[in-house]
């Protein structure tokens, strides 16, 4: 796959903000400051369309993002910040809940996680409700060019053993800044794209 044009298409907080369900979409969901906005930057060869923020909890809504004029890739905002109120942690629940619960043309989510650390709790209880809503369970490893090689293995092992990953072949270890298994990460969206359920 080439990515031959990408642009903002909507950021919503809403429900009624959502653009139209034209194309298909691929959503990546992962806590603050794993890297998604930069994950998605990385795979489209944009160094700043998709919004970057040394402070966590920046995403506070659904970026939409169109590829190709083809699909669209979409940014939920990031969980399990501590220094956000509980009130505000429950609107970011209730966004992501309201985008996963209304979109018929999501063909995937894909959770983000940094390889250099274990799976929060919060991770483990978005990837069972990824699974819940009847998807595949794709795990983007990020940030692989802050670990040493020797340490790849054992760390893909540990997010595995503590998301209850039962194929190793559904986590793609990924570094955004060196764009290794690039090619991997856009023959997969290929590849969903290509073979998804479609629309309901």
């Amino acid at each position: 796959m080439k990515i031959k044009s990408s642009r903002l298409d909507t950021i919503a907080a809403t429900l009624s903000q959502y653009p139209e369900e034209n194309v298909p979409e691929i959503a990546f969901a992962g806590r603050s400051n794993v890297g998604k906005s930069s994950f998605i930057n990385s795979v489209i060869n944009r160094k700043n369309l998709a919004r970057t923020s040394s402070k966590p909890g920046k995403t506070r809504t659904v970026n939409f993002y169109n590829i190709n004029e083809e699909f669209r890739l979409v940014d939920l905002p990031g969980y399990g910040y501590a220094s956000v109120s509980k009130s505000e942690k429950d609107n970011w629940a209730k966004i992501i809940e309201t985008y996963l619960n209304n979109r018929n043309n999501l063909y995937e989510v894909i959770l983000v996680v940094d390889i250099r650390h274990k799976p929060t709790a919060n991770d483990i209880q978005m990837y069972k409700w990824i699974l819940s809503f009847g998807f595949t369970g794709f795990v983007i490893a990020n940030k692989l060019d802050k670990i040493s090689k020797n340490k790849w293995k054992k760390n893909l092992e540990t997010i595995a053993e503590t998301l209850e990953v039962k194929d190793l072949d559904l986590i793609i270890p990924y570094s955004s800044e060196k764009k290794i298994n690039l090619e991997l990460v856009l023959k997969q969206i290929e590849n969903i794209i290509e073979f998804g359920e479609g629309f309901d």
